[in-house]
């Protein structure tokens, strides 16, 4: 298998889809997204093109979001319903509302969507842990229900608010209550299982590990693209959420160290992605003199996206280490991986199960540590390379979606008992 960072965009293990053609004919599907509009969520949309190319109808209730405001769209015979959502949530009270909200769209349009398509199964994708309440009067007339694990809420919660109280509780119990009404629970690794099993009861039999693999045919390698360094020798990548949880703050703790105490001004850093921490980090990064040193590019569409992971010397994950990232494999880290970067990160226990030796571990939510391993790998061009080999080898033969479409098919035929 071609590992050497000149790979084609097209390389994969073979057709992925050819095991499960016919899989699941006559099969209809309905997919509940509330967090990110479709195909936007990329993990999301490899499951519903996944499930059309096995043979079943699929239907998918969404958000809207930017660039994606048509309140109903077909794209390759998968049908989209989005739905307004009000401001995204920071506080218990706008919580509420965003969930009550969201709920009452997505109860109106499955109805919809149950007369004028029907479906088979609903598969709820959280955060939040509510839409089992959606999946209630359709499991009375005989639909099936499928949780599709991507956080775990309780710790996401202790993570943001840093606290267990009542409300914390209510996510406990929410999660108890959607692992007991789902006939199969899809987990995005093996701890989301053993909590699925441990916490939600569930026999290991109706669990399948269907991990967030890239699609290999879709992504793109593009020219190196020196407009990111900004006129520096070197440039480091992230691509994620700004939020919170993620550790933004520390990865700009991490650029200051390197420019104040190490004086390494060789180096600029590329942020992509969007949040309600955005703006607050910008003006961190002023506060702290970084801001030359630190572009922040918001929400990106594709091709802008792999601009950036084409470039980048090195890319990096400053997820705090907690229970929830701990816990969690995440995206960027595989993307990283499938572009052939070599790593930075805290060590969490997901994130060294994916990347291993593809990446290097920062002491606990140490910003030094992190500098100083950035700083490492910056100076030393072999090892980078033989990190992203690594990495890319790893994605190629182990972790790519074409290893998660036979267990995603098989959660399906086990809750539709085929």
């Amino acid at each position: 298998m071609q590992t050497t960072s000149e790979f084609s965009t097209t390389e994969t293990t073979g057709d992925a889809y050819q095991p499960v053609l016919g899989a699941l004919d006559g099969k209809k599907v309905l997919i509940i997204v509330e967090n990110l509009p479709l195909p936007f969520d990329r993990r999301v949309w490899q499951e519903a093109r996944t499930l059309k190319r096995a043979g079943a109808q699929v239907s998918i209730i969404c958000p809207t979001g930017k660039g994606f405001t048509e309140r109903h769209e077909t794209l390759e015979g998968i049908e989209i319903y989005r739905h307004p959502l009000p401001v995204e949530a920071d506080s218990p009270l706008t919580y509420l509302r965003e969930y009550g909200a969201a709920l009452w769209w997505e109860l109106k349009l499955a109805f919809k969507i149950w007369r004028k398509h029907g479906f088979d199964v609903i598969q709820a994708c959280n955060p939040p842990d509510l839409i089992f309440l959606v999946a209630w009067p359709f499991k009375l007339f005989g639909k099936k229900f499928i949780f599709d694990h991507h956080d775990i809420n309780p710790e996401l919660y202790e993570a943001k608010f840093g606290r267990r109280d009542f409300f914390w509780r209510l996510m406990v119990l929410f999660e108890w209550l959607t692992f007991k009404t789902a006939d199969v629970v899809i987990c995005t690794n093996e701890s989301y299982r053993e909590i699925a099993m441990r916490r939600g009861g569930k026999k290991r039999e109706d669990t399948f590990v269907v991990r967030s693999g890239p699609d290999l045919t879709r992504l793109k390698r593009l020219p190196v693209d020196d407009k990111w360094r900004n006129g520096r020798k070197h440039m480091v990548g992230y691509v994620g959420v700004m939020g919170e949880q993620e550790g933004i703050d520390l990865l700009l703790e991490s650029v200051r160290h390197m420019v104040f105490e190490m004086g390494r001004t060789d180096t600029q850093f590329v942020l992509v992605g969007g949040g309600s921490s955005l703006d607050g980090l910008q003006q961190m990064a002023r506060d702290l003199g970084v801001a030359e040193y630190v572009t922040f590019t918001g929400r990106a569409p594709d091709e802008e996206l792999f601009s950036v992971l084409s470039s980048a010397d090195v890319c990096v994950n400053p997820d705090r280490v907690n229970p929830m990232n701990d816990l969690s494999t995440m995206n960027k880290i595989l993307e990283y991986m499938a572009f052939e970067k070599p790593i930075v990160q805290f060590d969490v226990k997901e994130g060294r199960f994916s990347a291993g030796d593809a990446s290097l571990y920062a002491k606990a939510n140490d910003p030094q540590d992190m500098a100083e391993l950035v700083v490492g790998l910056l100076d030393d061009a072999d090892k980078r390379a033989a990190m992203g080999r690594i990495g890319r080898e790893r994605v190629v033969s182990e972790l790519s979606w074409d290893y998660q479409i036979d267990p995603l098919v098989s959660a399906y035929q086990r809750a539709l008992g085929s």
